[in-house]
């Protein structure tokens, strides 16, 4: 592959994903869940389905201790999530999504589903799913995080 083909595979990528998570943030929004940001889905991502400490989140996101802390107290203070005592260590607290931060995900992924029918509309569902597999191979486990 050539470098300007490499090139305008990287933008597509980057353009899909852009409006992927935009989407999916809109998609959140229209369904009541207000106050939230793309970064926060990310969070939730870490967050679901046991919690995390600040600084599982802060790797998770690529940032410092104190910006995902300053992320957990956004999240506590909307209602998404709640400090519980860690389970395994006493001097950590564990951060988990609340009722209302398990719905915001629940909307995230209808969202989510909403775009990638759209995509079947376009390239049909056999594609989807192939593209859906060779992205899997490339990138199989994330991270899943902004791209701050």
């Amino acid at each position: 592959m050539q470098n300007s083909e490499a090139m305008a595979l990287s933008a597509a990528l980057l353009a899909v994903a852009g409006g992927l998570t935009q989407r999916i943030n809109e998609g959140v929004i229209a369904r009541g869940f207000e106050g939230v940001r793309p970064a926060h889905g990310f969070a939730f991502a870490r967050l679901a389905p046991d919690g995390a400490t600040v600084t599982d989140l802060a790797v998770h996101l690529g940032v410092t201790k104190q910006a995902a802390s300053q992320l957990v107290d956004e999240l506590v203070r909307k209602g998404y999530a709640e400090r519980r005592p860690h389970p395994e260590d006493a001097r950590a607290r564990l951060v988990v999504l609340t009722g209302r931060g398990w719905g915001c995900t629940r909307a995230a992924e209808e969202a989510a589903a909403e775009v990638v029918r759209e995509w079947g509309d376009l390239l049909g569902e056999r594609e989807v799913r192939s593209l859906c597999e060779q992205l899997l191979r490339i990138a199989p486990h994330g991270p899943v995080r902004p791209a701050w």
